[in-house]
């Protein structure tokens, strides 16, 4: 499992996103006149930013994780170490450029993984996302 499906996995997205997605090719094959309940059920969005904002509320530092992907990952209970964040990285894709500054890629990885959970089907506010 990759660092970014361990994020998808903290917040609730993988396997549920996974059984949707499964299930979907055989309603396809249900008859036209088949009742509204045979009719596949849509992958629900993933209130990001509630899950996140419950998990700060409990947790025993104050961590900003809105703006700092070390407070984020911490956050989910994940490796925030500089190997763990460039692994990440290198994961999304990082531009060369960014990854031999640690505080560039800290920012390209932060917008970088909440406009992918966003693309996965969370529920992320804009604001978060620029």
């Amino acid at each position: 499992m990759g660092f970014f499906s361990s994020i998808l996995s903290k917040l609730g997205f993988g396997e549920h996103a996974v059984a949707a997605a499964e299930q979907a090719p055989g309603a396809a094959t249900a008859p036209a006149n088949a009742p509204a309940a045979a009719a596949p059920t849509p992958i629900s969005t993933v209130d990001v930013l509630g899950q996140l904002e419950a998990l700060a509320a409990s947790h025993p530092e104050k961590l900003n994780w809105k703006v700092s992907i070390v407070d984020l990952m911490k956050l989910l209970g994940l490796d925030s170490s500089l190997t763990a964040r460039k692994a990440l990285a290198t994961e999304l894709g990082c531009p060369a450029d960014r990854m031999g500054d640690s505080a560039a890629m800290n920012m390209w990885l932060h917008k970088t993984v909440l406009q992918k959970l966003a693309a996965n089907g969370g529920n992320v506010p804009a604001d978060l996302l620029h």
